[in-house]
This record gives C-alpha cells, structure tokens and sequence, in this order.
C-alpha cells in the first residue's frame, strides 16, 4: 500500500498577521449577476466564508448580505432609467425608436467586517474609491 506526498505532508500553522489583499494569483471568485445565482446568493456567501475564499458579486445586497466587495450597476438607476422609457412610451414615443441604452452608474461596496473576517486589510486607496464601506 502506497500512500501519496499529500496525505502525509503537514500544513503550516496560519498566521495571524492580516493577509495582504490578494494578488491575481491568489484563488478568489467571482460571481456575476443572473436570477438563479441571486436566488443562492446567500449560500455562495456562507461558502465563500467557510472556505475563507474573497467574493466579489455584481450587486450591492451581496456585500451587504457578507459578500466582501460588490461591484456592479446601480439598480436603483437602472430602475429610474426603465421608469423614464415607460413614460415615453406611454405618452406616443415608438420603442423603435428609443436608443439602447447601458449602465452609466456603477457602485463599488465594499464589506470591511467581512475583510477582517477573512484577515485581508483593505488598501486605503481602495476604501477611498468606494461608494459605501461595510463596518
């Protein structure tokens, strides 16, 4: 019976000095926006959380429900925006003749109770940019 490198080798005691933000090479998810993922948002925060992976969503509830950083459109713009288009429509406007458009306001949130949980420190200038900090 053989046994593999893996099973025998030991891991290393984890520090408790903060980890560094990762680097692109660190494993990390990230997790756009469609219906069914937000259906299960919360049980890819409590994965993300058990498995101390940073997750970054496309919608604001996701950092504010545990998720460390969501970055995406505002919806509440895009809803304002739809609101406009109904009007126009309502009052004669073909919708032929209404321009596509895309997302002009992004938000960035960012959840530091959730950062410190996973022993990331958060670069100033990262919290500096930000549209709403988590505490």
């Amino acid at each position: 019976m053989s046994s593999s490198p893996t099973a025998t080798r030991r891991s290393k005691p984890r520090s408790r000095q903060p980890r560094r933000f990762p680097s692109f090479s660190s494993p990390a998810a990230i997790r756009s926006w469609d219906p069914a993922s937000n259906a299960l948002r919360g049980l890819v925060i409590e994965l993300a959380a058990r498995y101390r992976l940073p997750a970054i969503f496309a919608l604001r509830a996701a950092a504010v429900d545990g998720g460390l950083i969501s970055y995406g459109a505002d919806i509440l713009d895009l809803f304002h925006r739809a609101a406009v288009y109904a009007d126009r429509i309502l009052k004669g406007e073909k919708p032929t003749n209404l321009p596509v458009q895309l997302p002009t306001k992004f938000e960035l949130v960012i959840n530091l109770k959730t950062a410190k949980a996973l022993g990331f420190e958060v670069p100033t200038s990262l919290l500096a940019t930000a549209d709403e900090v988590i505490e």
